[in-house]
C-alpha cells in the first residue's frame, strides 16, 4: 500500500525553456533566477535554452525535453500573456494529457496581491505531458520567483512521487 504524502523530499531534474525574441543567455535574468532558485532548493537544471516566439519551435523544444529521460519536469518562461507574440501556452497546452487548472488559478490569485488586476491577463498554466509536469510561466523575474517559491518548489516532490507510482 502506498502512503499518500505531501512532504516528499525528492530532488527533481528540470529543463527550462525561455521564449524570447530578444534575450540571450547573458541578458536572461529570469532564467538565471530560475536556475539559482531550483539549485538552492536541491534540484538540478539538466537543460536550458532560449527559443524565439514561434509556436512550432517552442513545441519542438518541449517535445525534445519530454523525451529526455534525464528531465523530470519542464518550466517555460514567457509567452503567457495576451499579446500577438505570446505563443507558449497555445503551443504547449495541446500536449497536456492532464490539465492542472489549480496551478493557473493559484498563480493568478497570488499575482493579484503583487501586481493587481493585471494578473487576470496572465494565461500561466500547468499540466502533465509525457508523465512530466510542465509549468508555463510569465517571463518576469517576479512571476518566476512567485511561482517557484509559492507553488512549484513546495509541491514538486509530491508531484514526481505521484507520477512515478503505479
Amino acid at each position: 500500500m502506498h502512503e499518500h504524502r505531501r512532504d516528499q523530499k525528492i530532488e527533481a531534474s528540470f529543463a527550462l525553456i525561455v521564449t524570447s525574441d530578444s534575450r540571450t543567455p547573458e541578458t536572461d535574468e529570469t532564467g538565471r533566477l530560475a536556475m539559482r532558485l531550483l539549485e538552492e532548493a536541491g534540484h538540478s537544471v539538466k537543460a536550458y535554452t532560449i527559443v524565439e516566439n514561434d509556436g512550432e519551435k517552442i513545441l519542438a523544444t518541449l517535445r525534445g525535453f519530454l523525451g529526455n529521460g534525464a528531465v523530470q519536469a519542464v518550466i517555460t518562461s514567457g509567452g503567457t500573456g495576451i499579446g500577438a507574440k505570446d505563443r507558449t501556452v497555445d503551443a504547449t497546452s495541446g500536449l497536456f494529457e492532464r490539465d492542472l487548472p489549480g496551478f493557473g488559478e493559484l498563480f493568478r490569485r497570488l499575482s493579484q496581491d503583487e501586481i493587481g488586476p493585471a494578473a487576470a491577463l496572465s494565461r500561466a498554466t500547468a499540466g502533465i505531458a509525457g508523465e512530466k509536469p510542465v509549468f508555463c510561466l510569465p517571463g518576469s523575474r517576479g512571476a518566476m520567483r512567485l511561482a517557484l517559491e509559492s507553488i512549484i518548489l513546495p509541491v514538486i516532490g509530491h508531484m514526481i512521487w505521484e507520477l512515478k507510482r503505479k
